[in-house]
């Protein structure tokens, strides 16, 4: 088959688990056969900054369209849903009409109940800053909008696990939403960091974007629960964003300074490099899809510690690839934590039997069959129905 992968969001320019699984999936469809173009922001694709994508990628995903004559174009999240219009209005001059499907990593309005003040108790730990009670008034109702028009134009619904695709179904009113694992494993879209020699071992990690719904502000106060308990652990914080500045207060008031590292953006080679570092993976979230970076630690041997929210426990297994903890309860976390670093070897056995389970069920081989199955569902239905 012919496919277009239509995506904003592309490594290297770009870090992202949307398009770090559509690199992924290319790799493996062309792998198995088919033909497959990515259609994203640069000469040969949308012109213009990121926030016009949805606009700017309709011209050449038309071109897209009459030249390369796909059975098959994939639109990602509300990002998609102006070219999945065009899509189904273009349909009836294209022979034979490509299927339209939509990826989906999250649902917005879960996003959105994610971000509010974190508590424990009576004590507020952290709360929303202007940007991101922007995107819960004004950015997140938008993407709902747009991820809803996505889904209901969509032959076919994929999210990264069976309870996101539940989430998408409850709140995007759609039915039949199935299952496309996120994955890791072909090398796609990467540039080697000249500056990931840097000499960092044994410490805690957090990878990700600083907002409130990571949650970042739970980890921060069980650390501080540790000091007696732990000595001389270390936390370093890989990422950046609008929440930066309070968290940075928080270590402050905490009196963690010593002990926690703001390591800001880092390429994709910089936390491979972090991880191989690394006692654990800290995932303390409100809200996820299935973040990637819970995928590569995995494959670089190493445990977990995560929020039992959304489709994590479908990946990681508490006793077994890692530990799970119930999402803003500082308390609980801080138990964990002593135990991971107090016991080395049992986070070295976690994080193994973790590279295991990752060999067994999360590579591109596992994703593309999926998507060839349902697709082939799909069109077997439609020839059904016609």
């Amino acid at each position: 088959m012919r496919v277009l992968l239509v995506a904003n969001t592309l490594p290297p320019t770009d870090v992202s688990g949307v398009g770090e699984q559509v690199l992924q999936l290319a790799a493996g469809l062309r792998q198995s056969g088919h033909e497959v173009r990515v259609l994203g922001r640069g000469p040969d694709g949308a012109r213009g900054p990121k926030l016009l994508f949805p606009v700017t990628v309709l011209p050449a995903l038309w071109r897209g369209l009459r030249r390369f004559r796909p059975h098959v174009v994939q639109v990602h999240e509300s990002d998609g849903a102006l070219a999945a219009l065009v899509l189904k209005v273009a349909s009836a001059l294209l022979e034979p009409p490509p299927l339209l499907v939509a990826l989906l990593q999250v649902s917005y309005v879960e996003e959105i109940r994610a971000v509010r003040p974190l508590r424990f108790g009576r004590r507020v730990l952290g709360v929303p800053g202007a940007e991101e009670r922007l995107f819960r008034y004004l950015k997140g109702p938008a993407h709902v909008a747009g991820g809803c028009l996505t889904v209901w134009l969509a032959d076919l619904v994929l999210a990264p696990s069976q309870r996101t695709a539940r989430e998408i179904e409850r709140d995007y009113l759609v039915r039949g939403v199935e299952l496309l694992p996120n994955v890791t494993g072909a090398r796609v879209g990467e540039i080697e960091d000249p500056e990931a020699s840097e000499d960092l071992a044994d410490y805690l990690l957090f990878v990700g974007r600083l907002r409130i719904r990571k949650g970042v502000e739970v980890l921060l106060d069980a650390l501080s629960r540790l000091a007696g308990d732990a000595a001389g652990f270390h936390l370093v914080i890989a990422g950046d964003g609008e929440h930066r500045r309070a968290l940075e207060v928080a270590t402050r008031r905490l009196g963690l300074t010593d002990r926690v590292r703001f390591l800001g953006v880092c390429s994709a080679g910089k936390v491979r490099q972090l991880l191989g570092g690394a006692r654990a993976l800290v995932v303390p979230s409100l809200y996820e899809g299935m973040p990637l970076v819970v995928l590569e630690a995995m494959e670089s041997a190493v445990a977990v510690v995560a929020s039992a929210v959304s489709g994590i426990p479908e990946v990681v297994e508490h006793g077994r690839t890692g530990w799970l903890v119930s999402p803003e309860d500082p308390v609980a976390l801080a138990d964990v934590l002593g135990e991971v670093w107090n016991n080395p070897v049992e986070a070295r056995r976690r994080g193994a039997e973790g590279r295991r389970k990752l060999e067994r069920s999360l590579r591109p081989e596992r994703a593309v069959r999926l998507w060839q199955e349902a697709v082939a569902r799909r069109i077997s239905r439609q020839v059904r129905l016609e």
